[in-house]
C-alpha cells in the first residue's frame, strides 16, 4: 500500500467476512466493549493511518487503538530497526527476577526504556517499574503513594477513568457500569474537573470553584474542611480526560490543584495512559500545565506500562513491587524505546501540533454554521468533536465507517479522534473531508 496515494474504499461494511469472524470470536469471547464489527486482516495491505479489513475495505483509522497505535500502522520507524531482530522463544520472560539484553544488536530492551523514560520525563524521576498495561502502571503508582506516604486517603475527580482492576476502579468516577457491585478502596474522596478549558474562579460554573475558593480547599483546608491533608496519600488526575469526554482543564483549575497539592505536600499522581509519548505536542500532556506531578504513569502507546517517578517515592524494601511479565516483554520494550525514539528524531512532536492546527482551524471554520456541532478542541493530535446530543455523535461514527473513517467516541456526546503522530497535511484533509461527510450524513 502507499500510504501517499492510499483512500478509504468501501464496498459493505461490515462485510461477510468480517460478520462470519465476529460470530466466531464471540464464541468464547466474554462480553466486552467491542464499538463495531470492524477486523482489520493482518495480512493485507496497511500503512499509517490506512488499513484493510477481512472484505477488502480499505479504512482510514482515527482510533489510533484508543491512543496504543501512535504511529499507524507498519510504520519503518518501527519496523525497520526490527527487521534486524530474529524472533525467539520467550518473547517474555520473567523480567523482575531475571534479565534479558542482546549481545549482538542494537535493539533496546527494557533496561534501555527505562533509560529512555528518565530521561524525557524530568520533574526529578528517575525511577521506573514496567508492567503490562496502563491499569497496572497506575495500580503500582497508587501502591507506591500509600508506601510513601502512610496515608489512608485519596483524591480523584469526577469523571476521571483510571483503569479496570479493582484499585483502579476506585478512583474511576466515569460511568457507573464500571463500578457497580466491586469492592473498593476504602477513603477515596472527589471533586469535580473543569468543564470549561477558559474558566477561571469567577466564572466557572462546574462545581470545582465555590465562593471561598474551590471544592478541594474546602476539603482540605479552613473550619469545615473533612480531609486532614496530612493523611492524604496521593491526588490522582488525568490531564486530559479521555474516557470523560477528551476535557481540557483551565489553568485556573490546574494552578489551584497544584497550589493546594504543593502547599500540603500532596503527591501527584498524573494517569497519562491515552495522553502521554507526545500525542499533544508535548512528551506529556502535563507538561502542558502549571503543576509538578510526583508520578507518572504510561502505557498504551508505550506498549508497555509503566510507572515513573522518584527513587524516593518507590519504597527500598526487595519484593515489595513485583509482576512476572513486568520489564520481561522483550517485543514491546524494544517498540516503546523505538516510538521514544522516532518521536524524536523526527519531530514528531511539533507534527503533532501543526496538523492538529490544521484539523481544528478548518474543520471548526466548515462547521460553524452547524449548531449540532457543539466545540472542536483539542491539544496537538489528541482531537475532540463534541456534538448537541449523544444520538448524533453516534450517528456521525456510523455515517464515518460506512465513507471509511473510523472514530471513538468518549463522554456523553463526543468523538475523539486520534490520527497516527506523522500524519501527513494530505491524510489530515482527507480525514476532515470523510468527517464531515458523515456530519453531513447525520444532519
Amino acid at each position: 500500500m502507499d500510504r501517499d496515494t492510499a483512500e478509504p474504499r468501501v464496498e459493505e461494511f461490515p462485510g461477510e467476512r468480517a460478520r462470519e469472524f465476529v460470530s466466531y470470536h464471540h464464541e468464547h469471547a466474554a462480553p466486552s466493549t467491542y464499538v463495531y464489527d470492524f477486523v482489520w486482516d493482518r495480512d493485507a495491505p496497511a500503512a499509517g493511518p490506512f488499513c484493510t479489513d477481512l472484505d477488502g475495505n480499505v479504512l482510514m483509522d482515527w482510533t489510533g487503538h484508543v491512543g496504543a497505535m501512535p504511529l499507524g500502522y507498519n510504520n519503518p520507524k518501527i519496523l525497520d530497526p526490527l527487521s534486524e531482530f530474529d524472533l525467539v522463544d520467550p518473547l517474555k520472560i520473567a523480567g523482575q527476577d531475571f534479565y534479558v539484553a542482546g549481545s549482538d544488536s542494537d535493539i533496546p530492551g527494557p533496561a534501555d526504556l527505562m533509560d529512555r523514560l528518565a530521561d524525557i520525563t524530568g520533574y526529578g524521576m528517575d525511577t521506573v517499574f514496567l508492567s503490562n498495561s496502563g491499569a497496572e502502571a497506575v495500580e503500582n503508582a497508587i501502591k507506591i503513594c500509600y508506601d510513601h506516604t502512610r496515608g489512608k486517603y485519596a483524591v480523584t475527580f469526577q469523571g476521571g477513568f483510571h483503569g479496570r482492576t479493582l484499585g483502579a476502579l476506585s478512583v474511576n468516577r466515569s460511568k457507573e457500569v464500571y463500578r457497580r457491585g466491586f469492592p473498593e478502596i476504602a477513603g477515596v474522596h472527589d471533586v469535580p474537573f473543569c468543564s470549561d478549558r477558559t474558566c477561571d474562579a469567577d466564572s466557572c460554573d462546574c462545581g470545582f470553584f465555590v465562593e471561598d475558593g474551590s471544592a478541594l480547599r474546602r476539603m482540605l483546608e479552613g473550619e469545615r474542611r473533612y480531609v486532614d491533608p496530612d493523611d492524604v496519600a496521593y491526588l490522582i488526575l488525568e490531564p486530559v480526560q479521555g474516557e470523560g469526554g477528551y476535557r481540557f482543564p483551565s489553568d485556573a483549575f490546574v494552578e489551584e490543584v497544584a497550589d493546594l497539592a504543593s502547599t500540603h505536600d500532596v503527591p501527584v499522581v498524573v494517569d497519562e495512559v491515552q495522553t502521554g509519548l507526545g500525542r499533544t505536542g508535548e512528551w506529556w500532556a502535563v507538561d502542558h500545565y502549571p503543576i509538578e506531578p510526583d508520578v507518572v504513569a504510561s502505557a498504551k502507546g508505550l506498549r508497555v506500562g509503566a510507572t515513573i517517578s522518584r527513587s524516593d517515592v518507590f519504597p527500598d524494601e526487595r519484593a515489595r513491587l513485583s509482576s512476572t511479565w513486568g520489564a520481561g516483554d522483550v517485543l514491546a520494550a524494544a517498540q516503546g524505546a523505538l516510538t521514544i525514539d522516532a518521536v524524536r528524531e523526527h519531530d514528531l512532536m511539533d507534527t503533532a501540533v501543526e496538523r492538529g492546527r490544521q484539523f481544528r482551524e478548518r474543520f471548526a471554520a466548515e462547521t460553524a454554521d452547524l449548531e449540532s456541532v457543539v466545540d472542536v478542541r483539542g491539544r496537538g493530535l489528541l482531537l475532540a468533536v463534541e456534538f448537541d446530543t449523544k444520538e448524533r455523535r453516534e450517528a456521525v461514527v456510523d455515517a464515518g465507517t460506512q465513507r471509511g473513517l473510523l472514530t471513538l467516541g468518549c463522554g456523553k456526546k463526543t468523538l475523539r479522534l486520534l490520527p497516527p503522530l506523522d500524519s501527513t497535511e494530505r491524510e489530515i484533509d482527507l480525514g476532515i473531508d470523510l468527517l464531515l461527510g458523515a456530519v453531513e450524513d447525520a444532519e
